[in-house]
């Protein structure tokens, strides 16, 4: 039984393919919805290095206009491009008050995520969803989670999901599997990057 008095029982043989079922794809409608819909956002294993991964995504994911907090216990109070890095998740809901943290973000391993969702979901508001990073899947701590009315993104990076959704990872040459005739939307200002907005509308992002 965990913290929150909820058993930590792994989902039924039933439940749990259903559930590897849903998460072995996500809809682009449905990843789109999401990274439209988010403005707060906890990076739990936030690095301060520019060459890891977490620190990449970080930038990114300022840049293009979400509210990111660092989450490290081993950097709080410390300043990681221009946002105070927390301890915990807890700090960062104490500073949103009675507002809900939009996405946990999880860059930790699959070890690591069990018990950090079993954070989340002790806040008090819980957050409003849990995306575990590229590389990145615990199917019970899931489960436990969307039983408890939160969505789940697993072993996917929203990095490259925003490029890909934008079109933008084209740049590089990668195929973003994204068909369509309507010229991609560029951010109104800053350096020059496209958005998540919808082909053809101009966009003030």
């Amino acid at each position: 039984m965990d913290e929150t008095g909820h058993e930590n029982r792994p989902p039924a043989p039933s439940d749990a393919a259903a559930l590897a079922e849903r998460h072995a794809r996500y809809p682009d409608a449905q990843i789109r919805t999401i990274l439209n819909g988010t403005r707060t956002i906890a990076l739990v294993g936030a690095s301060a290095n520019p060459a890891r991964p977490s620190w990449i995504v970080l930038k990114y994911l300022l840049d293009r206009g979400y509210a990111v907090t660092p989450v490290n216990p081993g950097l709080a109070g410390q300043d990681l491009l221009g946002r105070r890095v927390a301890a915990s998740l807890a700090e960062v809901q104490a500073g949103l008050g009675d507002q809900p943290i939009d996405m946990v973000e999880i860059f930790r391993n699959s070890a690591a995520a069990g018990p950090l969702v079993d954070e989340a979901l002790a806040l008090t508001p819980p957050p409003k969803m849990i995306w575990m990073q590229l590389g990145v899947r615990d199917d019970a701590a899931a489960a436990r989670a969307e039983a408890r009315g939160l969505t789940v993104i697993m072993n996917r990076c929203p990095k490259i999901e925003y490029g890909r959704l934008s079109g933008e990872i084209g740049w590089t040459g990668v195929n973003s599997r994204i068909l369509s005739a309507r010229k991609p939307v560029l951010a109104g200002r800053g350096v020059q990057k496209l958005t998540i907005a919808e082909r053809g509308r101009r966009s003030d992002g």
